[in-house]
């Protein structure tokens, strides 16, 4: 009889061991892939074409439109980390992940059922026209509203903060076949990212804008029911992650609190005499050992032993917020390495903000035609990045990776903190790009007396298409960052905060999306005098200077790619990382 290969710290779904080719693999990783893309099919046009339902149906201003997508994407991706806290520790990754799918239905269900019914939303009404004066949606209407939309950041939060690491976790990290199709994994998982948004980004906005917004909602609602139900489908397949009980946020909290009890203590010249639990073969097979590194030793001392004896002669089982193991420690000294990492992804998400919103609003203005008879939706430009992306990953993962891995000897082909790099420094060539076409546009719009032009009914003899530029250059930008950062962030945290590790980067965008908020308005504020009520202000961009907005982005962008390099130069990975460990995958 075959002895059946057991998978360490995974059981399936009724809690039984997990078992090497019975569970978990890529064949089940599919499911994760195909939810993950059908899940963006009901909810990437939001993130574009949002900004434009809450100006034109909803009555928002230009700029305070903006702002309520990018709260509602930087509420969604904070969120991610409570979710993920929950999912590690609580309920489980999977289970997160259809309550999170059963709370987007719904949001998506009641934005359907508002978007239908005139008595829930303000009276029709020309936003771009200078002389009306539309009503702005309030009282119940306005509740119903924002109910629908932080139910669907809430839902959101629980679908970004566990799917990655649940199809993650259908991979073993300690086996070196395993190690490299995790890898792949995550590439293919921008893949589905894009091919769902490819479906999004044209049909869902066609119909949108041509159908109805309440259709519109109703169809991404069926993509999402279909996503959960092709996710709970293999659930009789997957390998499920034990859950902790105890959250490793608090064990990373306690390693703090002892270091700074043991301020005073003196820290040992030999650093195995620090705290650690007996490392026997049974122990081993529990319990993940790293060992000790000479970095950050201030954290050393939580891990500094001092005898007590108890009452009956015995030592006393050492207090868990006064004493901590070495390979606690060095879990925190993982997390506080990768967050100057973490802090210098922030204005990278700042930048997409202004694509997903501003950009859109430059769309409207412009020749949108394809054909006599075709004419493409503004909010659908992003598809070119996305039509890129979905044609590289594939290039990448079987051409670029082996090639190069030979190279440099790295399963990965170049580290993650390298592609983090090249995607940094594209996305400031990016908005340094969208700024000499907004000058461009705007040049046209002078040149030919339409500053005042009303958007989509008067576009400027100028092909939106102008605009594919940034948005290629962006999407180059995401195929490196956001799925280095998924891999790096994945890669390197402990066992215990797999979840939590992959927020890093839905943290790193919700920061990136409320700063844009900010920033929006501090540059209004601070350019009112000089400029009508600010760089940004009023719906019409023709009369705006967004053209200096996007070279600021640029600018910034540039200073903090430089500040990376700096961080990036003095990171030292994981020692246990089974991809990043020999000398070469250095930055």
């Amino acid at each position: 009889m075959e002895k059946r290969e057991i998978v360490e710290g995974k059981v399936d779904w009724k809690g039984r061991t997990a078992v090497r080719g019975k569970h978990g693999g890529t064949r089940t990783a599919l499911f994760v892939l195909a939810t993950f893309a059908f899940e963006n099919v009901a909810t990437l046009a939001l993130s574009v074409n949002l900004t434009t339902y809450f100006n034109g149906v909803m009555h928002f201003e230009l700029a305070d439109a903006a702002n309520e997508l990018t709260n509602y994407l930087g509420t969604s991706y904070i969120l991610s980390i409570l979710a993920a806290v929950l999912a590690d520790s609580y309920i489980g990754r999977y289970k997160a992940v259809l309550i999170g799918g059963f709370l987007e239905l719904v949001a998506l269900a009641l934005f359907a059922i508002q978007a239908h019914y005139p008595s829930l939303k303000p009276p029709p009404c020309d936003v771009f026209e200078p002389t009306s004066h539309c009503e702005k949606i309030g009282g119940g209407s306005a509740v119903l509203l924002f109910v629908a939309l932080y139910f669907l950041a809430v839902g959101s939060a629980g679908v970004k903060a566990a799917l990655p690491s649940h199809g993650a976790d259908q991979y073993d990290e300690k086996d070196p076949k395993e190690a490299k199709q995790m890898s792949s994994f995550f590439n293919f998982l921008l893949l589905a990212v894009c091919g769902g948004g490819a479906v999004s980004l044209t049909l869902i906005v066609w119909i949108q804008d041509h159908k109805g917004w309440d259709w519109g909602f109703g169809v991404s609602s069926i993509a999402v029911l279909f996503a959960f139900i092709i996710f709970a489908v293999g659930l009789p397949m997957y390998r499920i992650q034990v859950i902790q009980g105890t959250t490793a946020i608090t064990e990373i909290i306690r390693v703090y609190v002892a270091a700074i009890r043991n301020r005073n203590l003196d820290l040992p010249e030999d650093p195995t005499e620090l705290y650690e639990i007996d490392h026997d073969k049974e122990a081993a097979m529990e319990e993940d050992f790293l060992p000790h590194r000479d970095i950050f030793r201030f954290l050393d001392k939580a891990a500094i032993q001092s005898t007590s004896i108890g009452k009956y002669g015995k030592l006393d089982a050492p207090n868990p917020w006064k004493l901590c193991r070495v390979t606690q420690v060095e879990n925190a000294k993982v997390i506080l390495g990768v967050l100057p990492i973490f802090c210098c992804t922030i204005i990278m998400t700042l930048c997409l903000a202004q694509l997903q919103t501003f950009s859109v609003q430059q769309g409207l203005t412009m020749d949108t035609s394809v054909t006599k008879s075709f004419h493409i939706p503004p909010a659908s430009l992003p598809i070119i990045p996305v039509m890129f992306i979905i044609f590289m990953v594939p290039v990448y993962d079987r051409i670029f990776v082996p090639f190069v891995r030979k190279i440099t000897g790295i399963p990965t082909g170049i580290t993650h903190l390298q592609r983090i790099g090249v995607g940094l420094i594209l996305s400031c060539i990016s908005m340094a790009v969208a700024g000499f076409l907004e000058v461009k546009r705007k040049g046209v719009a002078r040149d030919h007396d339409m500053l005042d032009a009303i958007p989509v009914t008067q576009p400027l003899p100028m092909s939106t298409f102008w605009l594919s530029f940034q948005y290629f250059i962006f999407g180059i930008a995401d195929l490196f960052t956001y799925v280095g950062l998924l891999e790096f962030f994945y890669s390197e945290a402990p066992a215990g905060l797999k979840s939590v590790s992959s927020c890093f980067l839905w943290s790193s965008m919700a920061l990136g999306y409320f700063f844009s908020t900010i920033l929006i308005k501090i540059v209004n504020a601070s350019t009112k005098n000089s400029t009508r009520g600010g760089w940004l202000a009023g719906n019409n961009i023709n009369r705006n200077h967004l053209n200096l907005f996007y070279w600021l982005l640029s600018l910034v962008s540039l200073f903090n790619f430089f500040i990376y390099l700096f961080a990036a130069k003095r990171y030292k990975y994981r020692p246990t990382n089974p991809v990043l460990t020999n000398e070469k995958a250095k930055v």
